[in-house]
Formats: structure tokens, sequence, C-alpha cells
């Protein structure tokens, strides 16, 4: 059935241009979506670079993956270490390599999506037929998820070998590749808007590596740049050596709470700034595992998730100084300190960093969707038409 009967319309007359309906542009119907869909998964699996891409990245996943294992094998092979740590340690290498490749190809799916179609003078054909703007657009963006996704999917066997390893709940293996694909559909949609905001493909595809680059590194390098702007200098209260103490003395000094200037890093105020990065986003996805785990923790994802949690907890209230003195001396104290231990904060930080991402691929789907309007106002200098 054509996309003009499943909708009502009478098909035009031979040789006449099909009539837009006015305001229609955000129309859908799962019957044009489908159509799109189809056309640009047939031309993916007729493409032999595709299934070339597909291979490499079975092959370089398995590859790492079973590296990883044997470097796991050796560090973890003392029997008071666990098995436990080894999972955890070889689980989140896993993962991150998968994100860290997915974040090279989810680009490569949606960057010429637009642009590509036009200079090839195939969009003509779709924008001439009865489907909408938001169809064509949502029909690319959902082939290129679907590519993106069988990529994952080819990730998951050996996802599942370092998850069999032990010592993760099952609801970190369901939450991490939840969020990993979605991640991945977000980016495919970015690069989709770029797509029709340049002439060339190359312009789209650097635009979008530009854009996941600066989520990945630029956050954290300005997160650290901006240690010196949310540092102040404050009273903290200290629980300290006195003053008088003599060092050459060897019995343990009788500590006390002081009052003591110093400075002070408040990253409570820029915890926001991790919580775009998309390693972060996968890392705190998994249940928060207890303290202990976290203090013998050799994992990536531990490791992220309690350093983003802390993070936004901010400064602790008060501060052990004698415990530390005395302890790096070599010295034994016979009382605990009596200054409580900083906990990491129990909010979640995933979703903000999500919501972050949907703002961004929102504004890809939007951006494409506007410029694929017909008629269109304006074109970039030496833009084909059809």
């Amino acid at each position: 059935m054509s996309i003009a009967a499943e909708r009502g319309t009478e098909a035009p007359a031979s040789g006449t241009t099909p009539p837009k309906v006015p305001g229609s542009d955000w129309s859908l119907s799962w019957q044009g979506v489908r159509t799109v869909t189809q056309l640009e998964l047939r031309q993916r699996i007729r493409s032999t670079r595709w299934k070339v891409a597909l291979v490499v990245w079975f092959v370089a996943v398995g590859l790492v993956t079973l590296l990883t294992s044997g470097a796991v094998s050796m560090i973890f092979a003392d029997p008071s270490m666990g098995a436990e740590g080894a999972g955890r340690t070889m689980f989140g290498v896993v993962v991150f390599f998968v994100l860290f490749l997915g974040l090279l190809v989810a680009p490569a799916l949606t960057a010429p999506a637009i642009n590509g179609d036009r200079s090839a003078g195939t969009l003509a054909t779709l924008q001439a037929t009865l489907l909408t703007p938001a169809e064509i657009v949502v029909g690319k963006l959902l082939s290129a998820w679907l590519a993106a996704l069988a990529f994952l999917a080819a990730s998951v066997p050996f996802i599942l070998w370092a998850f069999a390893v032990g010592g993760l709940p099952f609801w970190s293996l369901v939450s991490v590749l939840v969020v990993l694909g979605i991640v991945l559909g977000i980016v495919c949609a970015v690069g989709l808007g770029f797509s029709t905001l340049t002439a060339k493909t190359s312009g789209s595809a650097v635009l979008t590596y530009l854009t996941v680059g600066g989520l990945s590194v630029l956050t954290l390098v300005l997160f650290g740049l901006s240690v010196p702007l949310v540092t102040t200098t404050e009273q903290v209260r200290t629980w300290d050596v006195p003053v008088d103490y003599d060092w050459e003395d060897s019995a343990p000094p009788e500590c006390e709470w002081r009052m003591q200037e110093q400075e002070v890093f408040h990253s409570e105020r820029t915890w926001w700034l991790l919580a775009a990065n998309p390693f972060v986003i996968v890392a705190d996805a998994q249940p928060l595992p207890g303290t202990e785990e976290f203090e013998n923790a050799a994992d990536p994802l531990t490791l992220i998730q309690y350093g983003v949690r802390y993070a936004r907890t901010g400064p602790a209230a008060e501060q052990d100084w004698c415990g530390d003195m005395w302890f790096s001396t070599g010295g034994d104290l016979s009382a605990d300190p009596p200054v409580e231990e900083p906990q990491p904060s129990e909010s979640l930080v995933w979703p903000w960093g999500l919501g972050i991402y949907l703002l961004l691929g929102a504004g890809g789907v939007v951006t494409a969707v506007r410029r694929l309007r017909i008629p269109a106002q304006r074109l970039p200098k030496g833009t084909r038409v059809a």
C-alpha cells in the first residue's frame, strides 16, 4: 500500500508534484517512518564497508577482552584479593572500551545521512514524495540507531563474559547496556543535525566528533581548570596535634579540636561538569557499591562513580589532621579520631548527564527537520537541490 493510500489521500496526477500539506512538517506516521528506515537499512546491509566495520568491531572487542582477562588474572592472582575485584575490573575495562568505540562509530553513521544524500541527488526524491521532513529525519535516525545497536549487540558476548567473572549484581549489567544504547542513539541524533548544517560530509563528521570529544575530554579539563575559581579560604574545624606537642616524644599526642584557616575546594559547585561526560553517565548508571567494595576497588566504573559522588558532596565539615600526621611518621594512635568520615552523595548523577544528552539530541532532530522544509528558504553555497 502506498503512503498516500495509507494516509487516505489521493495520489496526484501523473507528471505533477505531490502537494505538501501546510504545517505538516512535524506530522509522523508509522508507514512513513518505516519506509525511510527500511530504505536506509537496505543500503547499509548491501554495503560491504558496514559489514567489514562490524567484523573489525567484533574482533577488536574480543581481543581487548581476552587481553584484559589475562591481565586481570595476573593482577588478582593473590587469593586474598578475591574474584570480585577481578570481575569488576574486567567488566569496567570492557564496557569503557565498547563505549569508546561506540563514540567513534556512531557519528559516522549519521554525519553523512543528509548532506551525503543531497550530494548524490537522492534526498530530493524523498522530499518530493508525501513524506514529511519529520518522517525522513526520524526514519534516518532510527536506522542509524539500529545500526549502532548492532555494533553494541556484537559486544554483548564479551560484556557477558566479563560479567560472568563475578562481583557484580545483575542490575549493573542491565543498566549499563541500556544507558550505552541510549547514549549511542543520542550521538546519532547530534550527527544528523550537523549533517543538515554543512554541505560536505567531512564537515558534519568533524563537528560531531568535536562535540563528542568535548563532552568526553573537555568536561574533565573544565572541571580541573575551575578549581581555582571555586577554592576559598575558610576556617575549618580540624582534629589536630597540639601546638606545643614535642615530636621527640614517643608517646602518642593527645589531639584536640582546633579551628584553622585553609583553602577549601567546593567541588559541589562544579560537579555538573562531570555529569555531562559519557563515561561518568555509564559508570554512575550501575548500583552504587558499598563502602568496603569501594575501598578495595580497582575497576574504573566504581572509581569514577564514587569520585563524582564525592565531588557532588563537596568538602568535609571536619578534617582529621592528627591521625594523618601520626600514621605518616610510623606511629599508632590508641583511640580512633572523632571525625566523621565524609559519605558520597546518594543522589544519582547519571540522570542529569543523560538529560543534557537528550537536549543535544532533541536539538539535532529539530535542526534537521527545520532544514528539510520544502520549499527551502536558504541552502548552503554550492549545495545541489536535485
